[in-house]
């Protein structure tokens, strides 16, 4: 069974406000303008994986675009997020060929999947690598725990949490930036696609879709080795 974490009205206007007795997030419409079915085009589904398990993840050092493959563990919520995908497809009676399947070009991300395809039985290599779906750079951060980052300037991360969507790491990249491409990146998607990318990503794609307030979901936790499925007014968690 899925767990839903958060489902929205596809509106041009809306706030998010908790739906406690479902266990998932539901804008209220602030729309009240007239809609036709025609004027609802169906958006295609992500599907929605971040990478598996890296040693710099056990660390607890920021990632970024640093290249760090995955370790074993990784590979192993790879191989489990292909066997939940599976499954999916096959629940919806369409076979692994039918979809997109694109990644970041970063190596824990290609790594991911790659070992997707070949649990769904497709040619490991045969996919696309989009640049846009890259990690969010945290540049002169990248390597360090964020004890290290602390020990550099004690108040740092009280002023990253005063607006963490705006804010730029030295030399690095802020979410609200994220966004920009990430929604360049969606607006060329045109059909049910799988994606390996990442955790920021995952954020500026919530944010881009109105599921939350970009406040709220730079703090969302992305897990690794289960699937998000992005799907018309609701994103759910597949595990």
């Amino acid at each position: 069974m899925p767990d839903a974490v958060f489902a929205a009205p596809q509106r041009r206007q809306g706030v998010a406000a908790p739906c406690l007795s479902s266990g998932c997030m539901q804008r209220v419409s602030g729309d009240t303008s007239t809609w036709e079915a025609n004027d609802l085009v169906p958006a295609p589904v992500i599907y929605y994986v971040r990478h598996g398990l890296t040693d710099w993840n056990v660390q607890q050092r920021l990632q970024g675009r640093h290249d760090v493959p995955l370790n074993t563990d990784g590979s192993a919520q790879a191989v489990r997020c292909g066997e939940i995908l599976r499954g999916l497809f096959a629940g919806d009676g369409r076979s692994p060929e039918y979809f997109d399947y694109v990644s970041s070009p970063l190596i824990r991300a290609r790594q991911t999947m790659e070992i997707i395809r070949t649990t769904l039985s497709l040619k490991p290599t045969d996919y696309c690598v989009d640049a846009r779906l890259a990690e969010i750079a945290f540049g002169d951060w990248e390597g360090l725990t964020y004890d290290d980052v602390l020990a550099r300037d004690k108040d740092i991360l009280a002023k990253r949490e005063s607006d963490n969507w705006h804010f730029l790491p030295p030399g690095g990249e802020s979410y609200a930036q994220v966004t920009l491409r990430i929604r360049n990146w969606y607006e060329t998607v045109g059909k049910d696609t799988v994606v390996a990318a990442h955790g920021g990503t995952a954020r500026a794609l919530i944010a881009h879709l109105a599921l939350a307030s970009p406040q709220d979901a730079a703090h969302y936790s992305i897990d690794q080795g289960v699937v998000y499925v992005f799907e018309g007014n609701r994103l759910a968690r597949r595990a």
